[in-house]
């Protein structure tokens, strides 16, 4: 067996184990990673962890260490307070509320990942105080954020457009940002009705419903129960805020703001504001630390050593090529979206995956014929995209990272896993709808 195959097949075993097994996908995969680099590969163990994901490490570790400050000394909890009196105590409208909130933010420069980052503390904050699903609002952040992940002034869109342009394609920049914005309501709120969230717009006030206790893991597992207990209602007195719940408020602001109109480093923003608020003594940095996300973090770090591995070994061209031996002129876009999201499941989008796949997209149209350069460009960016609500891929994870204390988070793990695979399937049928039969 080659290298390349050696190592797509150790990321394959890691992902099966990792729905089996109580293991720390991470773990597994860092060790996964040592041995096929160094023992089969002949590298050294520095090559390998060069493929270690320090920004992203400093980016996951600063956001929770901050918002985990936040949340503990109740400001996170007052202000989702006031954002379900905003919704006038129907729960269903909280998470499509988030929606919403999280495409603007991510459309306006921070981007998917940073616009996650920023938001999920709150949003499952939320879901935590008013007995909403996790998973259901976990699905809707999630998706907002990469409904407006191509913007073409966040990062990922001007990744996008300038590989476009490298292409010699006209520009399309909000042609494409428009498709996965219509991709992402489209599948994000009909599968947000269908599995849990109607029944959520019609229970408001003192009967907001509760998670439905049933085995993880399945698509049955997701729905909502109708008879759950009553939590305390949107309309009732909200708990005042002190100095330090507006000064964590200013931080937070002051975080959104900075990565918006100044691309300023999320992660390295998220440690000074925690700083300061440890410093005003206006947050217990100690509790803040016992309570992040230590396991999340290293899931997805040492996912992304592996899967940097992977692309050293060349195993992402095996991708490649089986991807132009399965495609026609019919199902060209269809089977574009599926590959694009399967390896999404577990490799970044922006940084692995469209880098990877778009400069292909030309030589595929030609080669097959009957299609357009952008029906597949725009097939691969909604594909990449949809998926990306697997806890394997960092705005999943993010979401499990802040899930409301008390959640099970390895249900949570099981099913948001669960959506991110059959996007696959979901989101080949939608790209062969808008971008080959339309």
């Amino acid at each position: 067996m080659s290298l390349a195959a050696l190592s797509l097949a150790a990321l394959v075993l890691a992902l099966v184990v990792s729905c089996v097994s109580p293991i720390n996908i991470g773990v597994l995969a860092i060790v996964l990673a040592w041995v096929v680099g160094v023992y089969f590969g002949g590298m050294r163990v520095e090559q390998v962890l060069a493929g270690f994901p320090v920004p992203l490490f400093l980016t996951l570790a600063g956001v929770t260490l901050m918002f985990a400050q936040a949340q503990g000394n109740g400001t996170l909890d007052r202000v989702a307070q006031r954002a379900v009196r905003m919704c006038r105590g129907i729960a269903g409208v909280i998470p499509m509320m988030f929606f919403v909130m999280t495409a603007a933010l991510s459309s306006s420069g921070p981007g998917n990942i940073a616009a996650t980052a920023l938001m999920a503390p709150l949003g499952m904050a939320a879901a935590g105080r008013y007995g909403i699903p996790p998973f259901l609002m976990a699905m809707m952040i999630a998706m907002g954020a990469s409904a407006g992940s191509v913007s073409p002034i966040a990062p990922t869109g001007i990744i996008v457009n300038q590989l476009v342009a490298k292409m010699g394609l006209p520009d399309a920049r909000w042609t494409i940002y428009a498709n996965n914005l219509l991709a992402h309501a489209l599948v994000g709120f009909s599968g947000y009705l269908l599995l849990g969230g109607a029944r959520l717009l019609g229970s408001a006030g003192a009967r907001m419903p509760a998670f439905a206790a049933a085995p993880a893991g399945r698509f049955a597992d997701m729905t909502v129960a109708t008879d759950a207990a009553p939590v305390t209602p949107a309309g009732t007195r909200s708990e005042p805020f002190d100095w330090r719940h507006r000064f964590t408020l200013v931080m937070i602001a002051a975080l959104i703001v900075g990565a918006v109109a100044f691309n300023l480093n999320v992660g390295m923003g998220a440690f000074a504001g925690a700083l300061l608020l440890t410093l005003t003594r206006a947050a217990d940095e100690r509790a803040a630390f016992k309570s992040m996300p230590w396991n999340v973090i290293v899931m997805v770090t040492g996912v992304t050593t592996l899967v940097a591995l992977l692309e050293k070994t060349g195993g992402m061209e095996l991708f490649t090529t089986f991807l132009s031996n399965l495609s026609t002129p019919a199902t060209v876009t269809a089977v574009t979206a599926f590959f694009t999201g399967a390896v999404s499941i577990y490799s970044s989008t922006t940084g692995v995956v469209l880098p990877a796949f778009l400069p292909i997209a030309p030589r595929l149209v030609e080669h097959i014929g009957g299609s357009t350069a952008m029906a597949v460009v725009s097939s691969m960016v909604v594909g990449g995209h949809l998926v990306d609500v697997s806890p394997l891929s960092t705005l999943g994870a993010l979401c499990l990272a802040a899930a409301p204390a008390g959640s099970d988070t390895r249900r949570l793990f099981n099913q948001l896993l669960a959506w991110g695979l059959s996007m696959t399937i979901v989101a080949a049928l939608v790209c062969w709808v808008m971008f080959g039969l339309l």
